[in-house]
């Protein structure tokens, strides 16, 4: 009768993590250096992870250098998998939007290029849908000068960067606070969307 017990419940506390994994989804963003989107992910609530990489290109399994170079297609991104019970996806795109230069057609801060581009990698038509709306939702608020530049595409194959680049904001805060501060990025966030809530 014991060992019934013990395998019922270990079959059930495994059920429970299964069916929370199969819960998981996907988002993808590109808003200029990978580092900085992360660091925007990382720690909200129902998020599970948050992983740097490259995406939208053509170039199979591309280095960092290669991406920097301008030559593969691929854009600086972050995929973040969360849990949608924790955190919706319409939430996720909120801080996306908040946390880039949306007009910026030629990259993000200082980092130009279209591998700094800004852009939503969407997973599925619901995705798809939400991502339009919201860019139609800025674009009529007329709060950004200039058109919204900012790309809404289907998500292709997503490669994760450089195992250095993960997690870097918090591996190297001091680089990665010099990087921020003198990219400009925080200064030109507050210009476009006001001080942080």
């Amino acid at each position: 009768m014991r060992r019934f017990t013990i395998g019922a419940l270990v079959a059930l506390v495994l059920g429970a993590a299964l069916a929370s994994a199969a819960e998981t989804k996907t988002a993808t963003f590109a808003g200029g250096c990978f580092w900085c989107e992360e660091a925007v992910f990382d720690h909200v609530p129902g998020v599970v992870s948050v992983v740097s990489g490259y995406t939208g290109g053509t170039k199979k399994d591309p280095t960092y250098h290669e991406v920097g170079s301008g030559t593969t297609g691929h854009a600086e991104a972050v995929e973040v998998a969360f849990d949608p019970a924790k955190v919706s996806y319409q939430q996720l795109l909120d801080l996306f939007w908040r946390n880039v230069d949306p007009v910026d057609a030629n990259g993000q801060f200082c980092d130009k290029g279209t591998q700094y581009r800004s852009a939503i990698f969407y997973h599925d038509e619901e995705q798809h849908r939400l991502a339009e709306q919201s860019k139609k939702k800025l674009e009529d608020s007329k709060k950004l000068a200039g058109p919204i530049a900012t790309q809404v595409v289907p998500a292709s194959t997503f490669y994760r960067a450089e195992d250095y680049h993960q997690d870097y904001h918090e591996k190297n805060p001091l680089r990665y606070n010099f990087y921020r501060h003198g990219c400009g990025r925080d200064a030109r966030l507050k210009e476009l969307w006001g001080a942080p809530k």
